[in-house]
């Protein structure tokens, strides 16, 4: 009995560090899987946020991905999020230090307060940093080289900015390669941005926002398809989420109408799904009745912390 227990101990051990042990090839790391305000969200003290606030572990940065390539020790963040100098340093942990402390570049989304308000810990009252680079499609390019403070940024060289082509591939390796294109959106100050990525042997795809699919030209379930993971607006699980407030104001893809929409595709499509982008409401992030739900239908939750490759 004992030699039996022992051996399920190490079986269990074995797992763990499978688990966390660091691929060889290029992958992704989830930093973030939280709406702009994060969770738990300032001012909220219903039952969502209440579990949160009393138990720091259930805490979500905002949405964040890192692109990580062991085999020229380089790494990539993608949008600059209000919780950056707290993801960077779980960046830090997740890898055991392996990599330069900022990324080698940054790709930015759009100008909406979770996607790129991070930037100011690069300014000379933080980090002032030394000419990171920052990719972005033109019109949120020129919201940051125009408007204050970001402006600045910009004159003291903390970042130096990249202007995207909207279908345009960056080779950032020989194996690694970023596409952006344009999603609607509300889009208020800047265009919104989707990113295909290319790393190694798998293909990823990050929408964190975006409007209904049916206004949006291109066709998820196929572009879905062509990759090997894809992580999209999950922003809201139902119309039901936010009393008094009208949806139509933040029309963005409900998770039940996304899994509706992928009903009829196979399970291995259905697999490739993580939803991201979690608002504070969102009872994917707390509710384990609905994260089963979804579990079962065939779809993920991206997972803060998890290595995908």
């Amino acid at each position: 009995m004992f030699k039996k227990l022992c051996l399920t101990v190490i079986a269990f051990l074995f797992t763990i560090s499978l688990s966390a042990r660091e691929p060889e090839t290029p992958y992704i790391i989830v930093l973030g899987t939280a709406q702009d305000g994060g969770y738990p969200h300032l001012g909220c003290e219903k039952e969502c946020c209440r579990l949160a606030w009393s138990n720091p572990e259930l805490k979500r940065f905002v949405v964040a991905l890192a692109l990580v390539d062991p085999g020229s020790g380089s790494w990539y963040l993608f949008e600059a999020t209000p919780d950056m100098s707290e993801q960077i340093h779980y960046f830090r942990e997740l890898t055991n230090a392996r990599y330069k402390y900022l990324p080698d570049a940054i790709f930015v989304s759009h100008a909406h307060i979770g996607h790129y308000t991070g930037l100011m810990e690069l300014g000379r009252e933080a980090m002032n940093s030394a000419g990171v680079p920052v990719y972005a499609l033109p019109g949120m390019s020129n919201f940051l080289r125009n408007n204050g403070p970001w402006d600045q940024l910009v004159k003291l060289q903390n970042i130096d900015i990249i202007d995207l082509s909207p279908g345009s591939v960056i080779a950032l390796a020989d194996n690694i390669s970023v596409q952006a294109f344009e999603v609607p959106h509300r889009d208020e100050y800047s265009e919104t941005a989707g990113y295909r990525i290319a790393a190694g042997t798998k293909k990823y795809l990050f929408i964190p926002d975006i409007n209904k699919w049916k206004v949006w030209t291109g066709d998820i379930i196929s572009v879905v398809r062509s990759v090997d993971y894809a992580f999209i607006d999950g922003t809201f699980y139902s119309e039901n989420e936010l009393a008094g407030r009208s949806m139509e104001e933040i029309p963005h893809p409900f998770i039940t109408e996304t899994i509706h929409l992928f009903g009829d595709e196979s399970d291995e499509t259905k697999r490739k799904i993580n939803f991201i982008h979690l608002n504070h409401s969102n009872p994917a992030l707390y509710d384990q009745k609905i994260i089963k739900k979804i579990n079962e239908s065939g779809f993920g939750l991206a997972e803060q912390g998890r290595k995908y490759w």
